[in-house]
């Protein structure tokens, strides 16, 4: 992977299920890798067992974008062809609703994204 987290940046998530009581729409979307119309958004992050739950939308797919849980690992080992996923290193944490790709996948209305 390309920019890879440190453990001191992974550090500073919330831990997994830490902001189940928040809404999705509220949660803070910490982090953010891509590639090829693909995007990962996370939320939170388990260090024991190396996964985050965020959202994920795969080829630009947003009907079938979900919230779950995904592999850090796994998003390391991921090449497609000589492209391999990325970080965004200019990310700034902010709400889900705040996303564009998150909220028009969840259907939110532009009114109710404030």
């Amino acid at each position: 992977m390309w920019n890879g987290p440190s453990e001191e940046e992974l550090r500073r998530l919330p831990r997994l299920y830490e902001t189940e009581p928040v809404p999705v729409q509220d949660k803070i979307v910490h982090m953010h890798f891509f590639v090829s119309g693909c995007d990962w958004y996370a939320c939170e992050y388990d260090p024991a067992r190396r996964i985050f739950f965020g959202f994920v939308i795969l080829n630009n797919d947003t009907q079938n974008a979900e919230w779950g849980t995904f592999s850090l690992d796994e998003l390391g080992a991921l090449k497609l062809g000589p492209f391999e996923v990325d970080r965004d290193l200019y990310w700034t944490p902010r709400k889900a609703y705040e996303v564009e790709k998150i909220a028009t996948a969840c259907g939110w209305p532009a009114e109710a994204r404030r």
